[in-house]
């Protein structure tokens, strides 16, 4: 471990979102000797996910069904997960969608879909889980930003406009949950080569799942509140800041 690093909270890797590949990464990166709950919509069809997981040297692998739209049944499941498998020690939320942004802007339905998945969803569970992580004393928390919620795109504003919501909701909340001993990572990336983009052309600084979930696992040990993927993109948010409104508005995804 490197100079300076602490160990991962002990307890069950929790992976919400459990088919994500880069929250796959993650749990595959901390989970030798540890319990690891994968919860995914069809958690019956986890069956290649938990298998690798147990070859990869996990004590054990149990898979829970997660709706992440369906908000009143996040806190039983947490507090479920809590009871039958012990406290959480990391709880990553990998879940989310890209929608079509042509079909959103003459569809409202399908805007309101992305907006509530990637942005109304993420804030359930996180209040949720920050509430049961005070309760018991520990535990870590993984949140996934981007690039696109730095300063929203017009080609992609419906998404991007849902990360810029998650990115400042926890924000605030790692203020408020200073001083309580739980930990919350926030991570922005730019683009991601994975079956989420498939198909689409990769940007610059592209990542890959492997090298997120890196940035994952040194930033749970090290305690970061932030981390960019790859770090270069620290310098692009500055700058994005300053590209006059003319000419953002005709930026690429």
């Amino acid at each position: 471990m490197a100079f300076g690093s602490r160990d991962v909270d002990a307890g069950v890797i929790l992976l919400l979102g459990g088919r994500s590949e880069i929250g796959f990464e993650v749990a595959r990166r901390l989970e030798p000797g540890r319990v690891v709950v994968l919860a995914a919509r069809r958690s019956g069809e986890l069956g290649e996910q938990r298998s690798a997981l147990e070859a990869a040297g996990a004590s054990a692998v149990h898979c829970v069904e997660f709706d992440a739209d369906d908000l009143p049944t996040h806190q039983p499941l947490l507090e479920k997960v809590s009871v039958e498998h012990g406290p959480i020690g990391v709880a990553v939320l990998a879940f989310g969608i890209l929608g079509d942004q042509a079909r959103a802007e003459r569809d409202p339905a399908h805007a309101v879909a992305v907006v509530h998945t990637d942005y109304v969803a993420q804030v359930n569970v996180l209040t949720s889980l920050a509430n049961l992580l005070r309760a018991q004393g520990s535990g870590q928390i993984v949140v996934f930003s981007s690039i696109a919620g730095v300063r929203v795109r017009r080609a992609n504003y419906v998404y991007g406009s849902a990360k810029a919501g998650l990115d400042g909701f926890a924000t605030g909340l790692q203020d408020a949950l200073h001083g309580t001993g739980i930990h919350l990572l926030l991570i922005r990336s730019g683009f991601v080569i994975g079956r989420m983009t498939e198909g689409m052309d990769p940007a610059p600084l592209s990542s890959t799942p492997d090298q997120v979930a890196d940035a994952v696992v040194a930033g749970l040990h090290r305690r970061a509140a932030n981390i960019a993927v790859p770090r270069t993109l620290r310098l692009m948010f500055l700058a994005m800041r300053f590209v006059p409104q003319s000419i953002w508005r005709r930026m690429p995804r």
